[in-house]
């Protein structure tokens, strides 16, 4: 009798085990699907910059349609401090559940490429919605500069080395990593004059005292529609120039490629399907005729982008700029 007992308690057993397997398997699958009811409460888009800059203008440009399409407010949430670091540290600390996300900046990678360390990994450890709008760097000179083009630039910086300046917003930013890529790429020594960010690096080239300013569109778009300064390239791939007879460095350089972004990510772990919610939802948004004028007018193109291709780009810009970070022997911070 025992060993009957014994030999019928196996398969029961067996039995229990795999009821607990097909509950814990439904239960992830749970997990992983949207909430019907999401979003249930408002949404807090951080962001890790003071209010009135940029990122703050397309930040707001995009939560209120946003939040009008999700049936809840999307509520911008300024978190300034330590290059963006501080907002994404409190977006990898909450909950993945849908309701704290970030736009981010590609200054993200650049950091990523120059910090030490950071306190969370800046690609594993965020689940990737979509690019919102993306923006070459300028290259701009004086309007009245002997300078006519990148490739001319490149032909003087090389028949004398060192003698030529450029400003940027400063060191390790997105600007002077590009920067420095492209001299690289050229095997050209210019003379970088950091700042730290505004409008000092404008100012230095408008009062002649730099030769050539690299910078966003968004901070160069005004000046040269109202021609203070001559763009002579932009970043862009080649044949993706947004300004009208100027040329890409991809032109002259075929390997330096580098477009500026801003985008949505949440913390790792948020439900596939809240990641494909937000990602529709915001694809919409940014298929609006008025919020893609705006963002046009700020100097940028909206760009919606799968998850994956956001990723995708974000660990390339990583990789490109870390390069550049060892070859010009750039010091960590």
């Amino acid at each position: 009798m025992t060993t009957l007992s014994c030999a019928t308690s196996i398969p029961r057993a067996l039995a229990r085990g795999a009821s607990v397997v097909v509950l814990a398997g439904m239960a992830v699958a749970t997990a992983l699907a949207a909430d019907p009811a999401y979003p249930s409460k408002p949404i807090r888009l951080l962001l890790g910059f003071s209010a009135g800059g940029g990122s703050d203008i397309v930040a707001r440009l995009v939560a209120k349609p946003l939040g009008e399409r999700l049936g809840q407010n999307v509520v911008v949430d300024n978190k300034p401090g330590a290059g963006g670091n501080i907002a994404s540290d409190m977006l990898v600390r909450a909950a993945p559940d849908g309701y704290t996300l970030i736009l981010l900046p590609s200054g993200h990678a650049s950091s990523a490429a120059m910090k030490k360390s950071l306190p969370f990994d800046p690609v594993k450890d965020f689940a990737w919605v979509s690019t919102v709008t993306t923006y070459p760097l300028a290259l701009t000179v004086m309007p009245g500069s002997a300078i006519t083009s990148f490739a001319d630039f490149v032909k003087r910086a090389k028949a004398e080395p060192n003698k030529y300046t450029y400003s940027s917003a400063g060191v390790g930013t997105a600007m002077h990593l590009v920067a420095e890529w492209a001299f690289s790429e050229a095997g050209v020594q210019v003379t970088h004059i950091p700042f730290k960010g505004g409008t000092a690096p404008m100012t230095e080239l408008l009062a002649g005292r730099v030769d050539l300013m690299i910078d966003t569109m968004t901070l160069t778009a005004s000046l040269l529609k109202d021609q203070r300064v001559r763009a002579i390239a932009v970043t862009s791939p080649v044949g993706g120039s947004p300004l009208a007879g100027v040329p890409t460095v991809a032109d002259t350089l075929p390997r330096v490629v580098f477009e500026s972004w801003l985008g949505i990510a949440a913390p790792v772990g948020t439900p596939p399907g809240v990641i494909e919610r937000l990602n529709k939802e915001l694809r919409a948004v940014l298929a609006q005729d008025d919020v893609r004028q705006k963002l046009i007018d700020f100097g940028g193109s909206p760009r919606a982008s799968s998850p994956e291709e956001f990723r995708q780009r974000v660990e390339r810009d990583i990789g490109n700029l870390k390069k550049v970070v060892v070859d010009r022997r750039i010091e960590l911070e």
